[in-house]
């Protein structure tokens, strides 16, 4: 069957999300589906048309991701280190290895898929989502989501996964049980259509303003009475509005006089953020601010602090002038 590279690369964004949704990391995933696209395009004579390609490129990736992961190997978000902390806490760092990673919604949403299917996959990279994954074995983590986000019948994630019928199922319900424990299925996130609500687009203003007059109290009344603040690669992290409040008054005052620059991140919406640079000079990139939108205000803010590595994934410049 013919095929050529160009209809290879139009399932890349597909293929790269399926990745995230394995790995935890942007970074790692481009990396996997390019060694996905190597692997086919290598194996492309074998390719015989019984599956469709799209189908027979989600088992390649699969099985470069299971390579790839130890049956122990997850990424966490700050929240799952510990107890919520004190702006007086020690900051200690840990490697970029160590944490989950937002990944640019424009790398791994297709652009042909149908209005339902985009929502669907919007919401299957959800923060929440993608970090409750990280719980899961791989196998069942892979199981999981062939049936669950792609749609495969479990006789399909067998072929696809070289297991019994029996064994997938159980694998599955298994994932879907721990799933369901830690409130992170599918069904238990909020809808994530295909744009914003009119409401969410005015707290997202109001943030920017207030971020922009470095308006603090207006700020943290756009936060959920249990908000949740990171910034990885700390592992300390902030609940509420008044502990958020004496941060960005106290060590994040620093932040004062940034510029944000829309972006999406996650399905969700997010924000480069740059700190000003020396006197006369351009803005710096400092972080990447995805934030969690639940019930009229934000419930979770994480600042993503490896903009070395993230800003380039995003199209973002290092500097603003």
């Amino acid at each position: 069957m013919a095929v050529d590279i160009a209809e290879l690369e139009t399932h890349r964004p597909a293929i790269t999300g399926h990745c995230y949704r394995m790995l935890g990391s942007a970074a790692d995933a481009e990396d996997a589906a390019q060694d996905t696209f190597v692997r086919a395009w290598q194996s492309l004579d074998r390719f015989e048309g019984r599956a469709s390609l799209k189908t027979w490129l989600y088992r390649i990736a699969t099985n470069v991701c299971l390579d790839a992961l130890s049956d122990k190997a997850r990424r966490f978000r700050p929240i799952e280190e510990g107890p919520p902390g004190t702006v007086n806490d020690e900051l200690v760092d840990r490697p970029r290895t160590h944490w989950l990673e937002p990944v640019p919604d424009a790398r791994v949403l297709p652009a042909e898929a149908d209005p339902f299917e985009r929502a669907a996959l919007r919401q299957s990279i959800r923060l929440a989502f993608v970090a409750a994954l990280q719980h899961l074995p791989p196998r069942q983590r892979a199981a999981l989501l062939l049936a669950d986000v792609l749609g495969w019948s479990a006789a399909e994630v067998a072929r696809g996964l070289d297991m019994s019928v029996a064994a997938v199922n159980s694998a599955l319900q298994r994932a879907r049980t721990t799933l369901a424990s830690r409130n992170a299925g599918l069904e238990a996130l909020a809808p994530a259509g295909g744009s914003l609500a009119e409401d969410e687009r005015r707290l997202l203003r109001r943030y920017v303003d207030a971020f922009h007059r470095y308006d603090v109290d207006e700020l943290v009344s756009l936060l959920r009475e249990d908000a949740a603040f990171s910034m990885p690669p700390y592992s300390l992290w902030l609940q509420g509005p008044e502990a958020v409040r004496a941060w960005l008054l106290g060590r994040g005052c620093g932040c004062r006089g940034s510029r944000l620059v829309p972006t999406e991140a996650n399905g969700t919406a997010a924000f480069a953020q740059y700190r000003p640079g020396e006197a006369g000079g351009p803005h710096r990139a400092w972080a990447l601010a995805v934030l969690e939108l639940r019930e009229g205000r934000i419930a979770g803010w994480t600042s993503f602090l490896d903009v070395e590595t993230l800003f380039p994934l995003f199209g973002l410049p290092l500097t603003l002038g």
